[in-house]
């Protein structure tokens, strides 16, 4: 069962299928957006990582994963071989840490400040149906910008995200901040349904696969198949760039079943 200690799978060497490993995105890949994995899921996850490894990537925080993956007594870096919180400058192997990093070491505290600074004002001027609290959350490897706030409420969530469809307000933003700073090397991706990320040009969710790679070097595991599972593969969307690498076998899905029934099929689950 998924509950027990990552002691119980083969080691990493000893998998049936050695050469493979799975990542997945977590929101509308393993989970209903924002919402907590199934038991489901959690078994069948269980059933793959006796066969080969497996991994999630998010662009969430830790914190976030645990509260999605895991549970108050199970830590979610032992459900999975790999945990890359934050598209892996946060990473996990086996339940121990790698080597982070940090985006605003990497830009710099004026230029953050510029960064932050337009969204807000650009925020502040911009009429929405709602506004609730929490514009722009800063992590580790990024800042998350919301113009209705991450403090909002599903329903709240859902009315934004119907508006944005109409008026374009994530990307008319976005646009802006292009204009705005483009010596900045940043990246900016629309994901979700009311806010998208700002983070240094190529940390996206190819960010982890430097982990993958290195694998090699640790328990001599070449991972020659990534299978990337994602539902948001589109282009502008924060799966994109791993999902079109030329390393990953990439899969688009419509949910949490859809990641089951695929997996199903192609491991004969």
């Amino acid at each position: 069962m998924a509950t027990e200690a990552a002691s119980v799978y083969p080691s990493l060497e000893n998998r049936p299928v050695k050469g493979t490993i799975c990542l997945f995105d977590v929101d509308g890949t393993l989970t209903p957006a924002r919402r907590t994995v199934s038991p489901d899921m959690l078994e069948l996850l269980s059933r793959l990582r006796h066969k080969c490894a497996i991994g999630y990537v998010g662009g969430s925080d830790l914190a976030k994963q645990q509260e999605q993956l895991g549970t108050a007594s199970i830590n979610v870096t032992s459900l999975f071989d790999f945990s890359f919180a934050e598209n892996g400058l946060t990473a996990y192997r086996l339940g121990k840490p790698l080597a982070s990093n940090s985006f605003i070491q990497w830009l710099g505290e004026e230029k953050y400040q510029n960064l932050v600074n337009f969204c807000l004002k650009y925020i502040a001027d911009t009429k929405l149906p709602k506004k609730r609290g929490t514009f722009i959350e800063f992590r580790n490897g990024m800042i998350n910008v919301s113009p209705v706030g991450r403090n909002a409420s599903v329903e709240e969530r859902n009315e934004f995200e119907a508006y944005d469809q109409v008026h374009n307000i994530r990307r008319d933003l976005v646009e802006a901040l292009k204009k705005e700073f483009p010596d900045y090397g940043l990246t900016y991706s629309v994901g979700g349904q009311i806010s998208f990320d700002v983070f240094p040009t190529g940390w996206d969710k190819t960010y982890c696969l430097q982990h993958v790679e290195a694998e090699k070097n640790i328990s001599g595991v070449k991972y020659e198949t990534i299978h990337f599972f994602g539902d948001k593969c589109f282009p502008g969307g924060n799966d994109y760039e791993i999902f079109s690498d030329s390393r990953i076998s990439g899969h688009s899905v419509t949910g949490p079943e859809d990641t089951m029934k695929i997996l199903k099929e192609l491991f004969r689950l």
